[in-house]
């Protein structure tokens, strides 16, 4: 296992422009920020709507949950907040999506099981 967290980045165009992040190893307090920032350049370039790949995610903690939650903020106006997800997430490995659904994190941000399917919806709410 690579505790160091991996992000690579893609613009794809669905019904409206998506940056795909695919994450690798684990979020936890020492590669939150690594994610915030990513995330912070992309908004700054431009993206409003982000899919978080997590297929090869090895470990979520509390302050990988954190992180996601100040995306969810960053990426999504209030207006649009419970109507519209900007961010969604995609093929979390099962021990991730357990400890997501616990949490109850999913209630606002949609988790699909592959890029093809998230893409889909976006832009459909």
């Amino acid at each position: 296992m690579n505790s160091d967290l991996k992000i690579t980045s893609e613009l794809v165009q669905a019904d409206v422009p998506v940056t795909v992040f695919r994450i690798r190893g684990w979020l936890d307090a020492q590669s939150e920020e690594q994610l915030l920032e990513a995330a912070r350049v992309a908004y700054d370039g431009g993206a409003r709507f982000l899919l978080i790949d997590m297929n090869e995610l090895d470990t979520i903690t509390s302050a990988g949950i954190r992180a996601l939650q100040k995306l969810y903020m960053m990426y999504t106006p209030k207006e649009d907040r419970l109507k519209l997800a900007h961010l969604k997430l995609c093929n979390a490995p099962p021990q991730i999506y357990n400890v997501l659904g616990i949490t109850g994190f999913l209630h606002n941000i949609p988790m699909y099981t592959s890029v093809d399917d998230a893409l889909e919806t976006f832009g459909k709410e």
